[in-house]
């Protein structure tokens, strides 16, 4: 079920930033951290699993057993990109059960047309308003909590602009969304507008080399955001190391000094050899 933390940290104003995670490896490491909540990112999980674009491919199948293993093994609430909901509003009702029920703390829904695609990609079509407002409300319905947590994406900003996409925003709020997230902002200033026009608490997308600025946290707390999100930084900084780590092996047929490898021993111990040590002492003949 929901950690009820996330929502309290929410409602005490405590900002929060939260780590793009797409992998267990990735889950492990964030969570050994002192962040207040994971984030787990639909294109870096996409990218990982089917080595494929976040363009609408993946099922709600392939989604909720990544996304609830990652709830199960971290002790971070866990906010989970949840696309489009998989389909019309049964497929909604059935993703917000199933995600609450892996343990994820919030969901995040957009208003985008099947297939969707990255918010940072072009050619993304939305739906009209009120067939996402219908999937807020089945949303708001579905949960078992109010611990549970909607938010709401609207991509309007790229092709209607931004004052169709807080319009947007401002009716996923009356139907129920907790949260709300313009996606793909161009400017700070159209980041301060949506933090002055959009009274709720609000969710900016970090998306190192997106359309978006990259601000930090305090910036944008005063702006009025509640949540940074950084989908990306995660599955680019292991892209990065793993091109390094690669290319010094085939150019060199060992790796040299060039590769910065992270500890095998401390990676042991992340990874909980040190539990299966012990019970194979406890249970040992």
């Amino acid at each position: 079920m929901a950690d009820p933390r996330l929502k309290q940290a929410i409602s005490n104003k405590e900002y929060i930033v939260a780590p793009g995670v797409y992998d267990m490896i990735s889950a492990r490491m964030a969570d050994r951290m002192d962040f207040k909540a994971l984030y787990v990112t639909g294109y870096g999980t996409v990218a990982s699993y089917l080595g494929l674009p976040d363009a609408g491919i993946a099922t709600y199948t392939d989604m909720i057993v990544r996304v609830g293993r990652i709830a199960q093994m971290s002790s971070k609430p866990v906010i989970a990109d949840a696309d489009t909901g998989y389909g019309g509003l049964l497929n909604v009702h059935h993703t917000v059960r199933g995600y609450e029920a892996a343990g994820v703390s919030a969901i995040q829904l957009e208003d985008q047309e099947f297939p969707k695609k990255c918010g940072h990609t072009p050619n993304r079509r939305v739906v009209p308003v009120a067939d996402m407002v219908k999937k807020i409300k089945v949303a708001n319905d579905a949960r078992s909590s109010g611990d549970f947590l909607i938010i709401a994406r609207t991509d309007a900003r790229t092709s209607l602009g931004l004052d169709e996409a807080i319009r947007r925003a401002e009716a996923y709020a009356e139907a129920g969304a907790d949260i709300l997230f313009v996606e793909s902002p161009e400017t700070v200033d159209e980041m301060a507008e949506i933090g002055r026009r959009l009274d709720k608490p609000l969710v900016a997308n970090m998306a190192n080399g997106g359309k978006t600025p990259i601000l930090p946290a305090r910036d944008l707390e005063e702006m009025g955001f509640a949540i940074s999100i950084f989908p990306g930084a995660g599955f680019l900084a292991t892209a990065a190391a793993l091109d390094i780590a690669y290319s010094d092996l085939l150019e060199n047929g060992t790796t040299t000094d060039r590769t910065n490898l992270y500890s095998f021993a401390e990676f042991t111990n992340m990874i909980g050899f040190p539990e299966v040590w012990e019970f194979d002492k406890k249970y040992a003949e």
